[in-house]
């Protein structure tokens, strides 16, 4: 039972002597010990105290505060307008709420280590990485005695005002996803519904296919075969990035793939959506809409290089690898009377990942 309760017994018998040389040092250093132990001034006056355990919940109360005017930051200085004075009003009063919220949980836990939670020096012997039974009870009893010294279990009204200023810091954070989705307006009344945005892009009937980015018209007859060209509508090179080109071009982005007529397994639906063995696919993959940018010659597969999806140029653009859930949509394809490649019409489906096909 002696050796049950002496918890370095199991570590005293892995102490082995040295097998080097061992030198006799005639004044070894000596343990100077732990310094006296200097009491707080709250550890001396009950009301210096009290006045701490004020100031600590205070600050936790401070800090819901600033997470409440973050959230009303949110609602009083909105951002729609898309002026620069309200962008910078709305992430001026946001951003000091959310500052003040941490900030005051930093400073009042600080302070409650300091002048609240027992002070008391001890030395804490290291043992090896599992102990025994007792050893295993001590650490519980351990963390029992921390939450006595802290006062954590004790002082009701800093654990509670502790526990409301860490749940409320988190709403700002949840309410500013709110500015992340897209919103309707009298100017744009389908702005809030992705279904729509993405199953409507700048391709109409008529529209020229152009070389991205420099928008100049294509001839069917310039394409050899085998290759694969980049194109945008030829309006989107007259929009500036100001009136939205980057989000026009991220819809309407294709890949124009020219094919022998023969290499093309087209439904009878899609007979006329190619013109002459040039086919046009969306370039935003189905997956969570990377650029599909790479097309193998010899294979006819399109690869998207994010996470490695496979589609059939000569099938429809269907999936044959990876983890993209749909074919690419297809643009249907003339020419004009001059000989420049054209668009049927818009696409017949939602460009991009899949999750916006579900209503």
């Amino acid at each position: 039972m002696a050796h049950e309760d002496d918890p370095l017994e199991h570590e005293r018998a892995s102490w082995k002597p040295s097998p080097g040389l061992a030198v006799a040092v005639s004044d070894p250093v000596s343990n100077p010990g732990l310094p006296p132990h200097r009491a707080r001034v709250t550890d001396k006056d009950p009301a210096a105290m009290q006045r701490a355990v004020r100031t600590v919940y205070t600050l936790f109360y401070l800090s819901i505060a600033g997470s409440i005017w973050a959230v009303a930051a949110y609602m009083l200085f909105p951002i729609e307008s898309g002026r620069i004075v309200d962008i910078r009003n709305n992430n001026l009063f946001i951003g000091l709420g959310i500052a003040l919220a941490l900030l005051a949980i930093g400073i009042g836990a600080i302070h409650w280590s300091k002048a609240v939670m027992s002070d008391k020096e001890f030395v804490e012997p290291r043992h090896a990485t599992r102990g025994r039974d007792t050893t295993r009870e001590a650490a519980i009893k351990a963390f029992a005695d921390a939450n006595e010294e802290s006062g954590f279990g004790r002082r009701v009204m800093i654990r509670n005002s502790l526990i409301a200023a860490l749940v409320a810091s988190v709403v700002p954070g949840v309410v500013l996803f709110r500015g992340l989705a897209p919103f309707n307006s009298p100017e744009h009344p389908h702005g809030g519904d992705p279904v729509y945005l993405l199953e409507h892009t700048m391709w109409k009937k008529g529209m020229r296919l152009a070389h991205d980015p420099s928008g100049e018209p294509i001839r069917a007859a310039d394409l050899t075969l085998g290759s694969a060209v980049h194109v945008i509508p030829e309006e989107l090179a007259k929009i500036s990035h100001s009136d939205g080109y980057l989000e026009q071009k991220a819809k309407a982005i294709v890949l124009l793939v020219r094919l022998l007529p023969e290499q093309l397994v087209e439904s009878e639906e899609r007979k006329e959506w190619s013109y002459n063995g040039i086919v046009a696919y969306s370039k935003v993959c189905t997956h969570v809409g990377c650029p599909v940018a790479l097309y193998e010659q010899q294979t006819h597969h399109l690869l998207c290089p994010c996470h490695q999806s496979q589609f059939d140029v000569t099938d429809h653009a269907k999936v044959i690898f990876g983890p993209a859930a749909r074919p690419l949509p297809q643009l249907p394809i003339t020419v004009d009377d001059e000989g420049y490649l054209v668009a049927r019409s818009d696409f017949t489906e939602p460009v991009g990942p899949s999750f916006w096909e579900r209503h």
